[in-house]
């Protein structure tokens, strides 16, 4: 058999045995990443199964009987949504305490200090290119640092169960309006959870947006952050909340050729070069809401086609004026 494999080998191209190499070992490194995924799984399977629902069910072990309790709703974890979240294939001890995977729970893991994004992602290479460091930087400058205890941190808008980053890129524009609006208005919207941070009244939204011309238009298209945060140009989404006294209230603003919606909403369309598909000079036309000018790609082919029946038309005036000064 060693015989035979080594004539083998003797006919056989170096490049083509390193590529079966790199496939075999590309082949194992995705069986063992699938195994993991299905261990974890299996692992959290136990958390959800209390944590999962609106109700659990235990043994008293005084009593020996079976007892039924509500799950408080800060605790619960859709299953559907954890399912399409980014951290979906990580294990619940991976950011909790060991400790968890006892029940009852030891009552001192209720002080248990949460991770921030920067914990985790900071300083890792996969991860350079969503720049979680300058992301960090921007919101320690934010109002909702600055205002606010050291309690304040990046679970308060972005619940590692349920976050999703493909949601801040998706073709819809509208559905990325509402996604990230919705992180705003948890908070803002919510005066339970508004007061858990300050002891100021929660404000009525649209009362204090009642300047604001086409007020519900403008909710269902612009995110919250397009006027109330700094844009930054060498991050996706900008993350330093300005105090509302420095909110964009000028019209001009977005409703120009150097909209700010270039640099915020519509960056990754830019960064795409989707120019191609019809958004000429930086011009936007979002779903019928316009924003720069009124041109999207099919009124830009119709311009171009009327303008060219009309130089057409334009020509043949002029060169039949031309022919008949001659005669």
């Amino acid at each position: 058999m060693t015989l035979l494999f080594k004539r083998w080998t003797r006919n056989v191209p170096v490049s083509f045995m390193l590529l079966i190499f790199i496939v075999m070992t590309m082949s194992l490194n995705i069986k063992a990443q699938n195994n993991k995924k299905a261990e974890n799984a299996a692992f959290n399977e136990k958390c959800l199964k209390c944590h999962g629902q609106s109700k659990y069910r235990y043994i008293n072990p005084e009593s020996g009987s079976e007892v039924t309790k509500r799950m408080y709703i800060e605790t619960i974890i859709p299953r559907d949504l954890f399912a399409e979240s980014n951290h979906k294939n990580f294990k619940c001890t991976d950011c909790h305490s060991e400790d968890y995977d006892t029940f009852p729970h030891p009552g001192h893991l209720r002080m248990e200090s949460k991770y921030a994004c920067i914990d985790c992602h900071g300083g890792d290479e996969a991860y350079a290119k969503f720049k979680f460091e300058e992301i960090e930087t921007e919101f320690q400058s934010s109002v909702h640092s600055t205002k606010h205890s050291d309690d304040f941190n990046c679970w308060m808008c972005h619940n590692p169960h349920t976050y999703k980053i493909n949601a801040r890129s998706d073709e819809k524009i509208k559905d990325i309006v509402a996604y990230d609006n919705a992180i705003c208005l948890n908070c803002h919207a919510d005066i339970t959870k508004y007061q858990m941070l300050t002891d100021k009244v929660n404000p009525n939204i649209l009362k204090k947006h009642e300047w604001l011309p086409n007020q519900a238009l403008h909710f269902k298209n612009v995110r919250c952050i397009e006027c109330h945060a700094r844009t930054n140009d060498s991050i996706l989404v900008a993350h330093n909340i300005q105090p509302k006294s420095k909110a964009v209230r000028r019209c001009v603003e977005c409703h120009s050729t150097n909209s700010i919606l270039m640099a915020s909403l519509y960056k990754y369309k830019v960064q795409e070069g989707r120019s191609k598909t019809g958004f000429y000079n930086g011009v936007i036309m979002n779903e019928g809401y316009v924003i720069g000018a009124n041109r999207n790609y099919y009124l830009g082919i119709l311009s171009l086609v009327m303008f060219g029946f009309v130089a057409l038309g334009i020509s043949i005036h002029a060169a039949l004026r031309i022919i008949k000064r001659k005669k």
